[in-house]
C-alpha cells in the first residue's frame, strides 16, 4: 500500500453542487481541514451539461417562441437572418467555463484544498487519488463525503452508440434539421421544446401514453396536448428495434409505436436518448470500504447523510433520492453543520418533505407536495 501523502479532518469526493456546499461549509465557516476531489470540471452536472446550460437554452428557446408569437400581439419584427445557433453555443459555453472558474476560487477563498482526479476508496478512511499526470496521492481522512453525482444511461439497442445523451446535447455545434428524442421524463420533455422552439423538427418517442409520469395526470394531459399543438411529434407506446448510419449527415431509427405497430422507420440527423441516470459508482471502491448499495447501484444514505459505515456520508444524486440541485446544496450545508458545527447542530438535516421541482418545457409548470394519487393511496378518497 502507498505511504499517506496527506491526512485532512473532511474528505469530499465529487466537485458538484452538493460537494462543494459541504466542503466550503465544513472549512470556511467550521474550520474543518478539507479536501476536495473532482476528476471532471467543477461544478457537476448541474453547471456543465444541467441545469444552467439548459435554462440559458431554454431562454433562448422562449425569445424564439415570442418572437413567433409577436405578430399576433401587434408587432412587426423582421428577422434579418436565421437563428445563430453555433454563436449562441459558444457563448453558453464561455459562460460555462467562467462559472468553473468562479467555483474554483470560492473553494481558495475558503481554504479548501482541491485535487483533480479520480478518487477510489482503499477502506473506510484512505482514499487514493490518481492525479492528471498519473501520480497517485494517499489520503487519510477523519470523514469521508461521497457525492459523486451520476451519468446518463444508454440503452443495448443495436446502433444506440450512434445517438448522444443530454451530456452531448451541448456539445452540439449545429441544430439538428430532424431530431428523436427518446425518454419520458423531465429531460426529454425540456429538451425536445428547446429542440423545437429553436427550428428543429422534433419526435419524442415515449414508452407509454403520456410522459412525465411521476407528475400529476392534469400535467401529463396538459403538457402532452400543448407539445402536440406546437406541432412536436409524439410517437406513444414507442419502441427502438436498431438504429443504422445512413450517411455522414443521417441515420435510420426502426421503430414501433401507436400507429406503426408493424414498424416503422424515420431518418434522422441527431438522436438524443433521455432514458434515465445511474449513479456514477463504478470505480469508487464502494466494496473495499463496505458502503451499501441499493439495487439501482445507489449509495443507501438515511436523512442525515449517513451510509452503513459510520464516518463515510453521502447525499445528491448518487443517492437518487431527490435528484435535484438546490437538494444537494442544502443537504450539503446542513450536513457541515452536523459534523463540524458543534452541538447545537447535532440534529442538523434536510427536511424532504414538500420539495417543489420545475419543470422547463414549454410552458413551464411548477408542483410541490403529492400528486393527486398519493395523496388518495395515503388519505383516501
Amino acid at each position: 500500500m502507498a505511504p499517506i501523502s496527506k491526512e485532512c479532518d473532511f474528505l469530499v469526493i465529487g466537485g458538484g453542487s452538493g460537494g462543494l456546499a459541504c466542503a466550503r461549509r465544513a472549512s470556511g465557516q467550521w474550520g474543518a481541514k478539507t479536501i476536495a476531489v473532482e476528476s471532471n470540471r467543477l461544478g457537476g452536472t448541474c453547471v456543465n451539461v444541467g441545469c444552467v446550460p439548459k435554462k440559458v437554452t431554454w431562454n433562448a428557446a422562449a425569445i424564439a417562441e415570442t418572437l413567433h408569437e409577436a405578430a399576433a400581439y401587434g408587432f412587426n419584427i423582421k428577422e434579418t437572418g436565421p437563428f445563430d445557433f453555433k454563436t449562441f453555443k459558444h457563448k453558453r459555453d464561455d459562460y460555462v467555463k467562467r462559472l468553473n472558474g468562479i467555483y474554483e476560487r470560492n473553494l481558495e477563498k475558503d481554504h479548501v484544498e482541491y485535487l483533480h482526479g479520480r478518487a477510489h476508496l482503499l477502506n473506510k478512511n484512505e482514499v487514493e487519488v490518481v492525479l492528471d499526470n498519473g501520480s497517485k496521492e494517499t489520503i487519510r481522512a477523519k470523514k469521508i463525503l461521497l457525492a459523486t453525482g451520476g451519468h446518463p444511461n444508454i440503452p443495448n439497442t443495436p446502433g444506440a452508440e450512434l445517438g448522444i445523451t443530454s451530456d452531448g446535447f451541448f456539445d452540439l455545434e449545429t441544430l439538428p434539421e430532424r431530431v428523436a428524442l427518446v425518454g419520458a421524463g423531465y429531460i426529454a420533455v425540456e429538451m425536445a421544446g428547446m429542440f423545437h422552439h429553436l427550428g428543429s423538427e422534433t419526435h419524442l418517442f415515449i414508452r407509454h401514453e403520456t410522459f412525465l409520469r411521476t407528475f400529476d395526470p392534469m400535467i401529463q394531459e396538459t403538457i402532452v396536448k400543448e407539445y402536440e399543438r406546437q406541432g412536436l411529434h409524439i410517437h406513444r407506446n414507442s419502441s427502438q428495434s436498431k438504429i443504422e448510419k445512413k450517411d455522414d449527415k443521417w441515420m435510420i431509427m426502426h421503430y414501433t409505436d401507436k400507429s406503426s405497430p408493424n414498424g416503422s422507420t424515420l431518418d434522422i440527423d441527431c438522436l438524443l436518448w433521455a432514458i434515465g441516470r445511474s449513479p456514477e459508482v463504478e470505480d469508487l471502491g464502494l466494496d473495499k470500504a463496505g458502503v451499501d448499495q441499493d439495487q439501482k447501484g445507489h449509495i443507501i444514505a438515511d436523512d442525515y447523510q449517513n451510509t452503513n459505515i459510520e464516518n463515510i456520508y453521502s447525499l445528491g444524486d448518487v443517492c437518487g433520492k431527490i435528484e435535484l440541485t438546490p437538494v444537494a446544496i442544502a443537504a450539503g450545508r446542513q450536513l457541515a453543520n452536523r459534523l463540524f458545527g458543534g452541538p447545537e447542530f447535532k440534529n442538523a438535516k434536510l427536511d424532504y418533505t414538500n420539495i417543489p421541482s420545475v419543470l422547463f418545457a414549454h410552458p413551464e409548470v411548477g408542483s410541490i407536495g403529492m400528486t393527486e394519487q398519493e395523496a388518495r393511496d395515503t388519505f383516501g378518497d
